[in-house]
């Protein structure tokens, strides 16, 4: 086997390898003997299939795997021989045809960046502390009050908690949606819907009026071609209706599985239910600060594209829940997705490198913790826990995450880090509260 190395970028490798064409073919005839042995067709006795007819079955399938196997295993050879290591599966570029006795391909792809010392004491950490008060039990209440209301039809104009029902059509430039006619869609104002943006527009107005408005699409909007740009709206007000909420009442309350139907039991409930969340974001907080003053401190570690990308990408479906799998991302929002992409993979790498380098291991006894809170929110814990334990991906997330937390602990234990004190709405909702 021949290697050969051309570094075309910061971090991106191409690698030229030749391997004996003679040894493709030796994998091709071990293959269709297999199959020979193995392969039921009709007319043949098992076992007995000639090659000749394998061979013309089944020849450009085999032909195709044994190429793929012989890529795959020279190439794994090839970065240990160059000492490279690969963030992802590389592309391959090949026509699999021999050429003087070698089949040659080309594999491209990035590696691994060169990672400075981290010295950890240099960092300025705030690792935040918080509880539920009883004032949070009863916002949680008015919150669960609120996700169960109703809307009636209401003969008035409409204000903030209103549900509009509209029929709208949005034209931006070169686009209109919808291609003809208007969309029927329905907004609560106040309520950071999908079209939240028309809130102001709507306020103040009656079923039947007819508005025409400009406004700028948010750039997590469904419609890509819509997403952060400026469009003209035109709408009609079909409907308003107006909010009824219900009372915490003994059948409010059993609707939470609270079998004796007591405010005491229920608000016993809800303080536990807020506790786990409040612990989980806590967690997730002092997550973020560690890797945020370290992508801040070590800001000129290059980082793998296609890490970033995928960090993107990541980030956006999970602000777009409702876009299809297959779908394609709106590059708006992949763009504006970048700078944190860009910090989150370079706080990754380091956080992996302090674990190895301090040789921090996840915590089996924090990991069978961590799934048995995750159980105990659901009615049968117990088929929980065995789901997580029979799925080996399952069970990798939560020692990945466990591990993520373990080591921001010990960089908040090892840096200056200062202890502050947090409501637990500012724990919850840092953006309702920034300053």
């Amino acid at each position: 086997m021949q290697v050969s190395l051309e570094s075309v970028g910061k971090l991106e490798r191409k690698l030229t390898v030749k391997f004996p064409a003679e040894q493709f073919e030796s994998k091709v005839r071990q293959r269709i003997s297999e199959l020979g042995r193995n392969v039921r067709l009709k007319g043949f006795r098992p076992g007995k299939v000639p090659a000749k007819v394998i061979e013309q079955r089944f020849g450009e399938q085999v032909r195709g795997e044994a190429l793929s196997d012989l890529i795959g295993s020279t190439f794994r050879e090839a970065v240990q021989q160059q000492n490279l290591q690969p963030v992802a599966n590389p592309s391959i570029d090949t026509d699999g045809k021999p050429q003087d006795g070698e089949i040659a391909y080309t594999a491209t792809f990035e590696v691994m960046p060169e990672l400075p010392t981290v010295d950890v004491a240099i960092l300025k950490i705030d690792r935040p502390k918080s509880e539920v008060g009883e004032a949070d039990v009863d916002n949680m209440i008015e919150t669960l009050r609120v996700q169960r209301r109703v809307f009636e039809k209401a003969e008035r104009a409409a204000a903030d908690g209103d549900m509009v029902i509209v029929d709208y059509a949005a034209q931006a430039e070169g686009f209109r949606h919808p291609a003809e006619g208007r969309e029927r869609a329905a907004t609560v104002l106040g309520g950071n819907t999908a079209l939240a943006a028309f809130d102001d527009a709507l306020k103040g107005h009656k079923a039947g009026d007819e508005l025409t408005f400009d406004v700028t699409f948010p750039p997590t909007f469904p419609i890509p071609q819509l997403a952060a740009r400026q469009a003209r709206v035109e709408l009609r007000i079909g409907e308003v209706q107006e909010p009824r909420t219900p009372a915490v009442d003994e059948a409010f309350i059993r609707n939470f599985g609270i079998a004796d139907g007591t405010v005491e039991t229920f608000r016993k409930e809800v303080r536990a239910n807020l506790e786990r969340e409040l612990d989980n974001a806590l967690r997730a907080r002092l997550r973020n600060e560690v890797g945020s003053k370290l992508a801040a401190t070590y800001a000129d570690v290059e980082v793998p594209k296609v890490l970033e990308r995928a960090e993107a990408e990541s980030l956006v479906r999970a602000a777009m829940p409702n876009l299809a799998g297959g779908q394609a991302l709106p590059p708006a929002a992949l763009e504006a997705a970048q700078p944190i992409a860009h910090q989150r993979v370079i706080a990754g790498l380091l956080l992996r490198q302090i674990a190895q380098s301090n040789n921090l291991r996840v915590d089996n006894r924090k990991v069978t913790e961590r799934i048995a809170k995750i159980a105990s929110t659901y009615e049968e814990p117990e088929q929980v826990v065995e789901l997580y334990r029979a799925n080996p991906q399952m069970m990798e997330n939560v020692r990945t995450s466990v591990l993520e937390d373990q080591v921001s602990e010990w960089v908040a234990d090892h840096a200056d880090t200062t202890e502050v004190a947090l409501s637990f709405d500012e724990v919850m909702h840092p953006q309702n509260t920034a300053a």
